[in-house]
């Protein structure tokens, strides 16, 4: 009999993996940092993350690799730089530079290890960044001959605009999501999917894209999650006014305009404040907004903040309004309810798959004049019923303790390493997100 407590050692693929970056390579970081409780874990990364790595700590050669594929990503990147047509925007074009410039750096993984791995020496290969589902694996099939179990995932992106937001999407210049949905039909990613023993889809749009022949090797699992340690304020309960912030790149799809117009009457009335966190391109078009709608002395725009000091805004509020058409995993939810704070947001990819009916207020989805009306009404309500969103954000902040923590997460895969090697049965992480998928 297999020994079930045996510390499975695993191979820990993240090519984005930086403490002191934000999105996917602090996924990449926080997760394969959570995992050294439950796992003996060695890191492969790209070597843009070796300084990053080696100032947290960590010790080159024992505890990460850093492999060099430089020579290739980084004219790549240049280039779909390029094409984007400015910071923020063409997100799909990045994606298509670094699915060209990824399959080096699984040649490079595979000639550094694959003498390791032949010899038994990893229990499991783990690749967890890219996020992205459109970017196969060379490292799947060439495990699955030498018997290693090879794992994929959170995945999570692609999720379709919302038609009636296609002046959104060509703003965002998203030209390629169009074709989006050609990757399927590349023999790369069956190949990949076809060798995964186990894939971890972030998203029900995600696992809807998986085939059906392999819903067997399918485990749902929300990418995001957070560290208590660096979210250590609370929302204020004081309920004397109603208090709201937008957290978030200023552009298009995240929808700061609609919030703005949305909550425009209470503004004007005084029963509301507003704080808009972040930067992008639609930042002067949003304080010109403002000054339309004559709001000015209850909407302040911070600007881009340091991520450890977004916390100090937040805790003024009590609510997170994101009204975002087309949100992927939803960290910034996850964050906010870590604090307390009740989200309200738009019933639509991501976020409403990491909230319940008690921790958020979801909008439903619909053209812009109807999601402006949805937020206005929720605001409103709140504005009216102060001690709503102190109850709420006190339910959101204890799902996240329970269920959204990086330690949580931790052994949640913990418990899919001990599927894939035979020791237990396979785990229903979220049922909630398995009865829809």
């Amino acid at each position: 009999m297999p020994n079930v407590e045996q510390r499975p050692r695993v191979l820990l693929i993240a090519e984005a993996a930086n403490p002191e970056w934000v999105s996917v390579p602090l996924i990449g970081w926080s997760l394969s940092q959570a995992l050294l409780d439950v796992a003996d874990v060695h890191l492969v990364t790209q070597i843009r993350n070796r300084e990053a790595l080696l100032r947290a700590g960590l010790v080159e050669g024992r505890d990460f690799t850093a492999i060099d594929s430089e020579a290739l990503a980084r004219p790549l990147y240049k280039i779909g730089d390029r094409l984007r047509g400015g910071a923020g925007k063409g997100w799909t074009i990045i994606q298509l530079a670094n699915a060209l410039a990824y399959p080096l750096f699984e040649r490079l993984i595979w000639k550094k290890f694959s003498r390791s791995l032949k010899a038994g020496e990893w229990d499991i290969v783990h690749r967890i960044t890219p996020l992205s589902p459109t970017i196969s694996s060379s490292l799947a099939q060439k495990c699955a001959r030498i018997g290693v179990p090879f794992i994929l995932g959170p995945l999570n992106g692609g999720v379709p605009w919302p038609k009636s937001f296609d002046a959104e999407r060509r703003r965002e210049r998203e030209w390629l999501s169009y074709v989006r949905s050609a990757y399927q039909a590349l023999p790369g990613r069956r190949r990949t999917l076809r060798n995964a023993a186990a894939i971890l889809t972030g998203s029900r749009h995600t696992a809807s894209e998986i085939p059906k022949a392999l819903h067997d090797r399918r485990v749902m699992l929300p990418e995001n999650a957070v560290d208590p340690s660096r979210f250590t304020k609370r929302a204020a309960t004081d309920g004397s006014q109603l208090r709201a912030c937008f957290i978030g790149r200023m552009v298009p799809y995240k929808g700061p305009d609609m919030l703005i117009e949305a909550a425009a009457p209470l503004l004007r009335e005084g029963r509301m404040h507003l704080d808009m966190i972040g930067d992008g391109p639609l930042l002067p078009e949003l304080k010109a907004l403002a000054e339309a709608l004559q709001v000015t002395q209850a909407v302040t725009f911070h600007g881009w903040l340091e991520h450890r000091h977004v916390q100090d805004v937040a805790a003024t509020c009590s609510v997170m309004a994101l009204p975002s058409i087309r949100e992927f995993g939803g960290g910034v939810v996850v964050e906010a309810m870590a604090m307390g704070l009740l989200p309200v947001i738009v019933d639509y990819a991501g976020p409403p798959e990491l909230v319940t009916s008690d921790t958020a207020v979801k909008v439903p989805l619909a053209s812009r004049e109807g999601i402006v009306a949805g937020f206005r009404s929720a605001l409103t309500d709140l504005a009216e019923a102060p001690d709503t969103a102190t109850r709420m954000g006190t339910a959101a902040r204890a799902r996240v303790e329970q269920h959204l923590t990086w330690a949580a997460k931790a052994h949640q895969i913990r418990a899919v390493y001990d599927w894939v090697l035979g020791r237990k049965p396979k785990p229903i992480l979220f049922p909630e997100l398995e009865n829809h998928s």
